[in-house]
Formats: structure tokens, C-alpha cells, sequence
């Protein structure tokens, strides 16, 4: 071969690198760029063998150990990984809940960040997802995923968890379906859905209302939409919050006194989340401690601690006379964070009774 052939052949392999590079860059252009926030978790936990699937280490992995286990990432969105926090989620608390929800709208204002993904422990994920539900001021997608086994387990399930969260966030189908939560191929609202099973990968569930969706493939595919406001639509602004209101939840139980409350009220609580039975039932002995509560400036909003359906008003309590909230069918835990985010704007029953109806 002679000094112009090698010549000529130089120039169509520098021609043909170069539309390769051109073709490559254009693709990561089309693709969505999906920021994944991680607070920890039993998704970035370690087992002692690969059969451990409980009383393994959570929140060990940072997040970029997170990506790299997941190379198929790169193929579905241009990803990039900030650590929030590094706790196990039943550790969760209002002050990394400010900071994320911060920082998530921080990052959802930018034009070159099209969604969110927060891994995040099973335990508190859906607080934490109705917390940002209320707060996030965007129409884009945040969704939050987590694991029920350790990445060292046999069939863990947090890499594909992982994988279909980041498709799901950087999706046109996700747009204005307020926070969602993504686990075992099913989408949720992160208003409704709860932790229903201790140590299973079915465990979250929307027992009465349903998911919104599920993945076929690697596809999203939505069959409803959310209905109460959220995101971009509430009217709580946490920008300039340092700390939440002190909000606590007494559990309800046959032989109650009420020594909960008065523990609750006595600790500085703004307002108390009553885990009643049945429909939200308040037991006799507690109304004084309750009364009492009222006269310190303590808001009473009424749950049950039966997990589904809605709490008349003015059913098992005359919520009128007494100035309760009825907490429509919120559970105890999500009607705890309602209220807090309430009390930011007002401590009126009334008013407050008018915003657990429309989030």
C-alpha cells in the first residue's frame, strides 16, 4: 500500500470518527438530564451475605456508587448524583426535608435539569413524598424510589427500581403528575400511596384509591392523574424556612387517658395529629387533656389509625363544636405534615379544615 492510499485512508477513518462523535453527541443532547438526589437508605445498604435481606447496614453506598451499578442509566438520561443526606429513613427529619425540598427546587428552576430522582428508604419515603408534593414549585417530574433488599442481596431489587425511576423522571408522560414514587414497576402518587408490608417488594400500595400507573417494558404508561392540588398549584412556599412547626401524633388505644396529649402539649407541640379508632373516634377520657391543649393555641386535626378511608366530619365527633380538623383520608403521618405546612399560614381550624380538603 503506498504513502497516498494510507493517506487517503487516514482521512476516511478521521471522517468516520468524527460522525460517530457527532452521532454519540447528538444522542446525549436528545436525551433527558435527570439530577438523582440521595439521602440513603436500605437502596445504598450492604447485607453480610447475599442472602440478608434483614438486619443488613442502610445508607452505605454514596451516590455515585449508585450510578456506576447501574451503566444502563447513561442510555436513558444524562445523569448526574448530589448526596443530601446518608441516613437510614427512619432517622428522616423536618431539617433534611427543608433541605431537599430547597434544593430540588433550586435544581428544577434550571433549564438544563428535566427531572429528579431521590433515592430514599422505604420506612419514611412516603412522608417524605407528600412533604414534597406540597412544597416542590415545578411541573416537572420528581420521583422517588427505594429498595426493599440491600444491593449485596439475591434478586435485590434497588438497580432496577433505580433504572425505571430515572425513565420515569425524565418522561413527557410524568409532567404535571405532581411527586411520584416509583417502586416494584408500579407509579404512585405520593399523596396516596403507603408502606403496607414490613419486608416485601410489593409493599407500597394505594390500598383504596390505586397507583396511577405502572412500567410495561421500559415504558410509563399512566391510567389516571392526581385530582388534589400539589406542586406547583399549593400555596406553601418553604424558601425562607429554617424549621417546621412542632407537630406530633397521639395514637389512640382502648384504656387511653389522654396523658399522650398533655405529654405532647407540654413539650411545645403546635398542633397534634389524634390517631383514632374506627372513623377517627376520640375516647371520652381524652377530651380534657384535649380541651386543655385548645386553650394553649394547639390545633386538633382527627386521623385514624385504620390507614384507609375518609374521616366524616362531624362523625364520630362533633368537629364543629369542638374545632377539630377532619383529616379526609390522609393518614395519621401525612396529616402530620399537612398540618405543619398549615401552621405556616395560619392556626385557624376553619382554615386549615379548608386545605386538608383540597391537598
Amino acid at each position: 500500500m503506498n504513502r497516498k492510499t494510507y493517506l487517503l485512508l487516514a482521512i476516511v477513518c478521521l471522517v468516520v470518527f468524527s460522525l460517530q462523535a457527532v452521532c454519540f453527541a447528538e444522542a446525549t443532547d436528545k436525551l433527558p438530564n435527570v439530577k438523582i438526589l440521595a439521602t440513603g437508605g436500605t437502596i445504598a445498604g450492604a447485607g453480610a451475605t447475599n442472602t440478608t435481606t434483614v438486619g443488613y447496614t442502610a445508607a452505605v453506598a454514596p451516590v455515585e456508587a449508585l450510578i456506576n451499578n447501574v451503566p444502563e442509566l447513561k442510555k436513558v438520561a444524562n445523569v448526574s448524583g448530589e448526596q443530601i443526606s446518608q441516613i437510614a429513613s427512619e432517622n428522616m427529619s423536618n431539617e433534611v426535608w427543608l433541605k431537599l425540598g430547597k434544593r430540588v427546587n433550586q435544581l428544577l428552576a434550571q433549564d438544563d435539569v428535566d427531572g429528579i430522582v431521590i433515592t430514599h428508604g422505604t420506612d419514611t419515603l412516603e412522608e417524605t413524598a407528600y412533604f414534597l408534593n406540597l412544597v416542590v414549585k415545578s411541573d416537572k417530574p420528581v420521583v422517588l424510589v427505594g429498595s426493599m433488599r440491600p444491593p449485596t442481596a439475591m434478586s435485590a431489587d434497588g438497580m432496577l427500581n433505580l433504572y425505571r425511576a430515572t425513565i420515569l423522571a425524565g418522561s413527557k408522560e410524568a409532567v404535571g403528575k405532581g411527586v411520584l414514587v416509583m417502586l416494584n414497576d408500579t407509579i404512585h402518587s405520593g399523596r396516596d400511596v403507603t408502606k403496607t408490608i414490613t419486608d416485601r417488594v410489593d409493599t407500597f400500595k394505594a390500598p383504596e384509591i390505586g397507583p396511577l400507573g405502572f412500567f410495561t417494558g421500559d415504558k410509563p404508561v399512566f391510567y389516571r392523574a392526581p385530582l388534589r392540588k400539589h406542586t406547583a398549584a399549593t400555596e406553601f412556599d418553604i424558601s425562607h424556612l429554617n424549621e417546621l412547626p412542632r407537630v406530633d401524633i397521639a395514637y389512640h388505644y382502648a384504656g387511653n387517658t389522654g396523658v399522650v396529649i398533655e405529654a405532647l402539649t407540654k413539650a411545645g407541640a403546635k398542633g397534634i395529629v389524634h390517631a383514632g379508632t374506627g372513623n377517627g373516634s376520640i375516647g371520652k377520657a381524652e377530651y380534657p387533656a384535649i380541651e386543655a391543649a385548645q386553650k394553649k393555641g394547639v390545633v386538633i386535626v382527627r386521623s385514624a389509625r385504620v390507614g384507609n378511608g375518609i374521616i366524616a366530619r362531624n362523625g364520630e365527633a362533633n368537629d364543629d363544636k369542638y374545632n377539630f380538623v377532619a383529616a379526609d383520608s390522609l393518614n395519621p403521618q401525612k396529616a402530620r405534615i399537612l398540618l405543619m405546612l398549615a401552621l405556616t399560614k395560619t392556626d385557624n381550624p376553619q382554615e386549615i379544615q379548608k386545605m386538608f380538603w383540597e391537598y
